[in-house]
């Protein structure tokens, strides 16, 4: 068991490095810093000296190799917008983001499993078609397209909700909405499948045939078995929550880590970027990282075969 963590751990971390250095190279690939800060039209020796200031100078192997010592003693860097510590740009955002994300993750868990396992045990029926439909239009839909069409109905016509900001606790609501519908819907489809699959199982078909009630078949026998799956599912959706919210904060203006990930981009603030994509990769990593562990939880035949092994 423990060369079994310490491979899990060894993959995360090599995860993450490898999202790091392909984040680096390519925010540095992709053009200057000092041209979008200073604009073109700065005097070439403020552009030079605003180069060198920062590293930017510097061969790109060598400007990697600070950076990732610098991370190595706890130091992401700072913004080129306002001079301050990257992480403590980052970090005054997160609140905000996990004000809609956290909602919206509830959300999805609370409609979209009940309606997988609804729609598996009505298999063919009415209610499994119009289950799934939703689900469909729910995953299928951009979230950029759903955010404006929520904010057509309930902000435009009605005048229930805020269209955007973050003045009011309501102006949540809509962000959440759009968060966790589209999530829902995945997670009603890959629960309904899980289910399905499980549905079909010998050992189903025995304890029917044995008398057990079906509400006990499905209780003891079928949820347990179709939770490694979902539960495959959620932890992916807890690894992006960060980067799940990027379009929607957009839309409606919330003021999180995922609309300044934008508004570095634009104004090629490497280091904020750097520095939000890491918290990214590392939020899923470990979101990975902890679904594998719930697995021998789960199903202990998991367990048995990794000690086994070892």
């Amino acid at each position: 068991m423990t060369r079994f963590l310490a491979l899990r751990f060894a993959r995360a971390l090599l995860s993450i490095v490898l999202v790091v250095t392909f984040a680096f190279v390519v925010l540095r690939l992709s053009g200057d810093p000092a041209l979008t800060i200073m604009s073109p039209e700065a005097p070439p020796e403020a552009i030079a000296a605003f180069r060198k200031a920062w590293g930017l100078d510097q061969p790109i192997w060598l400007q990697y190799l600070h950076y990732f010592g610098a991370i190595v003693h706890g130091e992401l860097g700072v913004s080129m917008r306002d001079g301050r510590s990257a992480l403590t740009v980052v970090t005054e955002r997160i609140p905000a983001t996990l004000m809609i994300t956290i909602p919206a993750l509830m959300l999805k868990i609370a409609l979209g499993i009940p309606a997988g396992i609804t729609a598996a045990l009505h298999r063919n029926t009415l209610r499994d078609r119009l289950l799934m439909a939703g689900a469909v239009a729910g995953f299928t839909v951009p979230s950029f397209v759903l955010g404006l069409l929520l904010v057509l109905v309930f902000a435009v016509r009605l005048g229930w909700l805020p269209s955007g900001g973050d003045e009011r606790w309501s102006s949540a609501v809509l962000p959440v909405l759009t968060l966790g519908l589209g999530g829902a819907g995945i997670l009603a489809r890959f629960t309904r499948s899980a289910m399905l699959e499980v549905l079909g199982q010998p050992y189903i078909r025995t304890a029917s045939a044995k008398g057990v009630p079906w509400r006990l078949v499905v209780r003891h026998h079928a949820l347990p078995n179709a939770a490694i799956p979902t539960v495959t599912v959620v932890g992916f959706m807890i690894g992006s929550l960060i980067a799940g919210a990027v379009v929607v904060e957009s839309v409606f203006s919330w003021p999180g880590v995922g609309r300044l990930l934008v508004v570095a981009v634009a104004n090629r603030d490497l280091a904020v970027v750097q520095c939000i994509l890491l918290l990214v990769s590392a939020t899923m990593v470990m979101a990975n990282l902890i679904v594998d562990l719930l697995y021998g939880v789960l199903d202990p035949r998991l367990r048995v075969s990794t000690a086994a092994a070892h």
